[in-house]
């Protein structure tokens, strides 16, 4: 079992992105099924995601709420989501997925 956190910065402002909702959902042969959502703490960072949600090796879903997030902030922007969907090979170990954001544009990566 797997451990998968993430953290979002608004590379706009240099700040995290708290509060925003995310969704983590994994793909089966008949598509995608919602594993939980969260919203990310003060620090723009989803450490757990319940006692429930296991991670094990198979191919994943985050889905970042950011048109509504940029919307509460008063601001604008061009991806009202972010999807960012990665594989889970081993699942030994910890799984980082931090989100760069802007208004207009965004970067990922696996973390550590």
């Amino acid at each position: 079992m797997a451990g998968l956190s993430t953290h979002v910065l608004d590379s706009g402002t240099g700040t995290p992105a708290a509060a925003m909702l995310v969704g983590l959902e994994q793909r089966s042969a008949t598509g995608w099924s919602a594993l939980a959502t969260a919203h990310t703490d003060s620090d723009g960072r989803i450490r757990d995601w319940g006692s429930d949600v296991i991670v094990t090796a198979g191919v994943f879903r985050l889905t970042f709420g950011t048109g509504e997030w940029f919307a509460q902030q008063g601001r604008e922007c061009f991806y009202p989501e972010v999807a960012v969907t990665f594989s889970i090979v081993d699942d030994d170990g910890h799984f980082h997925v931090p989100l760069l954001l802007s208004a207009f544009a965004y970067s990922t990566y696996r973390g550590s």
